[in-house]
């Protein structure tokens, strides 16, 4: 099967401090290196949200680019909703 280009965007709530963000992006990581392969992770770190969410106004951002099976990203997006500590996330299949 042929694999294709993702990336996804999380947004981590800073409520549990810096060790809970520090343990969700090894998961996730770990996670998609295990299903694909890992690309390029880019670190926003700590910004404004533009509205309030749970009430939180800010989050932490990871960009992660991957290659996997088409099937896997609606796996990994079940994941991220039964996971606490993820305010946001979207995955998106990259263009050839």
């Amino acid at each position: 099967m042929a694999l294709r280009n993702y990336e996804i965007v999380m947004v981590f709530s800073l409520s549990k401090g810096d060790e809970a963000v520090e343990k969700l992006k090894t998961k996730f990581t770990d996670l998609i290196a295990k299903n694909g392969t890992l690309g390029e992770i880019e670190e926003w770190g700590k910004k404004k949200l533009a509205y309030e969410i749970n009430y939180e106004t800010e989050g932490y951002y990871v960009l992660i680019n991957f290659q996997s099976e088409e099937s896997f990203p609606a796996e990994l997006d079940r994941v991220i909703n039964i996971t606490d500590g993820v305010l946001r996330s979207l995955i998106v299949a990259k263009g050839e």
